[in-house]
C-alpha cells in the first residue's frame, strides 16, 4: 500500500512542487491539498492520509493550531510533517512541541523530501536541525529537568534515548547496541512511557529541554 499524503500550504506553487516530487515515487500518493490549517480536520476525516505535510505559517489557522486540533480530535491521527522556510523558526519548535512528528525545509532536495515522508510514515522521527535543537535547549526548565529525574531511566534506556536524539532508527540503534530490533522497540516503549511522551519526537524534545543531552 502506498503512503498517502495530504499537502497543507497557502502557496499553490509549494503544493505543486511537493506533489510533483512525491507523486514521482511509486510508493507515495498525494490524496489531497489544503490552503490553510482550518481545512485540515475535515480533509483528514474524509481522506485518512498517513502523513500531513503541514506548512507552519498560514493566514487563518497556522500549523501549530492545526497540529493541536488534529491530535485533539482524531482517535487515530496521521503523522504530521512540519514544512517551513526557516530552520530556526520558533513556530517550528512550537509545532513539534504540539505533537508534530518531524521537520522539513521547503528548500530540501527532492530525495530529502521523499525520505522525510517515508521516515515519518514509519513512525521514526527526523533528526532536528542544529537550530531547532538549540531552541529546545533554550526552552529548558527546572520542571523539565525534574521530570527527567522522576523518569528514572535505566542505563540501557538512557543509552537508547541518547541514540534517539541522534536520529537513529530502531534498526540502527539495534546495530549500535548489538541487540535485536524487538529489544530496542521494547526499550523505546519504556522510555516513552516513563517520560509521558506521545512519540519519539516528544521524547527527544524532553531530552533537550531537560539538559539530558546538549545541542551540538
Amino acid at each position: 500500500m502506498p503512503v498517502t499524503v495530504l499537502l497543507v500550504d497557502d502557496e499553490p506553487l509549494v503544493r505543486a512542487g511537493l506533489r510533483a516530487v512525491l507523486e514521482a515515487q511509486p510508493d507515495i500518493e498525494v490524496v489531497g491539498e489544503a490552503a490553510d490549517g482550518a481545512a485540515v480536520i475535515p480533509l483528514v476525516r474524509q481522506l485518512r492520509p498517513d502523513v500531513v505535510a503541514m506548512d507552519v505559517r498560514m493566514p487563518l489557522m497556522d500549523g501549530i493550531e492545526a497540529t493541536r486540533a488534529v491530535l485533539r480530535t482524531m482517535t487515530d491521527p496521521p503523522k504530521i510533517l512540519v514544512v517551513t522556510t526557516f530552520e530556526n523558526d520558533e513556530y517550528v519548535y512550537e509545532a513539534l512541541r504540539a505533537g508534530a512528528d518531524g521537520f522539513l525545509l521547503k528548500r530540501a532536495r527532492p530525495t530529502e523530501i521523499v525520505h522525510a515522508v517515508r521516515l515519518v510514515a514509519e513512525g521514526e522521527s527526523l533528526l532536528f536541525p542544529a537550530a531547532v535543537r538549540q531552541l529546545a535547549a533554550d526552552y529548558g526548565t527546572t520542571e523539565a529537568r525534574a521530570a527527567m529525574d522522576r523518569a528514572a531511566l535505566t542505563e540501557r534506556e538512557a543509552g537508547v534515548l541518547l541514540l534517539m536524539t541522534q536520529g537513529l532508527s530502531n534498526a540502527e540503534i539495534a546495530a549500535q547496541l548489538v541487540v535485536g530490533v524487538e529489544t530496542v522497540k521494547s526499550h523505546v516503549r519504556a522510555v516513552l512511557a516513563k517520560l509521558g511522551a506521545r512519540d519519539r519526537t516528544q521524547a527527544v524534545i524532553a531530552a533537550y529541554e531537560s539538559g539530558f543531552v546538549a545541542p551540538r
